[in-house]
Parts: C-alpha cells; sequence; structure tokens
C-alpha cells in the first residue's frame, strides 16, 4: 500500500520541506508516504474565491490515481484522536488499496472534492495554514503507524 499525499502549491519554505521528509522517512517501505505537489492555478484578478477552489479541485481531483482512497483535508471534516486514526490506518491497509491524502489550497476545498472523498478528514477546528498541514498529516501518520506497532514513539 502507498499513502500519497496530494497538495497544491509547490514553492514552500524549506522549514516544510524537512519538517515532512523527516516523518515520511520515518515510515516502513511497505507504507511509504510521499508528496505530490500540484502548482497553483493561473489567477487573474477577475476570479473570485469559488472559482479559484473550483479549479483547484479539478487539478487535484485529475491528479488522484484510479482505485485510490481519497482523504480529504478540511477543517470541517471529521476530527479523530490518534487511536482513531491508527484503526483508519490499519482498516486502510487490510483494504490493499493506496491511499490518497489532499490538502487543498490557501482558499480551502470546493464541495466536488469533499463529495468525492472516502473520507474528510479534520486535524482540528482551528484553521491551519495548508503549508503546515503537510507536516502535521506526515506526522499524525507516523505516529499512527507507530501506535499500530507499539513503537515507542508514541508514548500517550
Amino acid at each position: 500500500m502507498r499513502l500519497r499525499l496530494l497538495a497544491i502549491g509547490q514553492r514552500m519554505p524549506g522549514w516544510v520541506e524537512t519538517g515532512f521528509a523527516e516523518y515520511a522517512g520515518r515510515m516502513p517501505r511497505d507504507l511509504a508516504l510521499t508528496l505530490q505537489a500540484v502548482p497553483n492555478p493561473a489567477r487573474s484578478r477577475a476570479m473570485d474565491t469559488s472559482t479559484l477552489r473550483r479549479v483547484e479541485a479539478q487539478t487535484l481531483l485529475a491528479a488522484v490515481p484510479d482505485q485510490s482512497l481519497l482523504v480529504a483535508l478540511d477543517e470541517a471534516g471529521q476530527v479523530v484522536d490518534t487511536s482513531g486514526l491508527a484503526r483508519r490506518l490499519g482498516q486502510w491497509q487490510q483494504s490493499g488499496r493506496d491511499v490518497t491524502l489532499l490538502i487543498g489550497g490557501a482558499t480551502g476545498l470546493d464541495d466536488t472534492v469533499r463529495k468525492r472523498a472516502d473520507w474528510v478528514w479534520s486535524l482540528s477546528p482551528l484553521t491551519f495554514p495548508h503549508m503546515l498541514v503537510r507536516v502535521l498529516v506526515a506526522e499524525q501518520i507516523y505516529r499512527a503507524w507507530s501506535l499500530l506497532h507499539n513503537h515507542p514513539y508514541h508514548r500517550a
């Protein structure tokens, strides 16, 4: 099974790339976590926020591999604790399907993404910068894996 983090935006600060690489690099080979960054769509001054979200949604959904389970990250999604995420990760592994975790742009996700998603996940009721979410998701996936495998990283 492969885990792919699909995100809008290609030019991230170095700390984002370093943070993501730190946690993704800890994952076992049979559960590799990769990042696929897609460029921000060209935006004209006349383009409103809803149109931008719709264009981003089309770009993101076109990059989701066929048969991949789609998890959309959205502040209005379901909040789970670490044990709940670990259970989900275990279920995903048992399903044998690859998983694509999707992060939208700074304006959020279009409804078409939430409707297409197999699960809409909220990291918190707080709103995070979408670049920070890359690091948070990688860390939480690693933490969930460590809990499933009795690894000492998760000490709760």
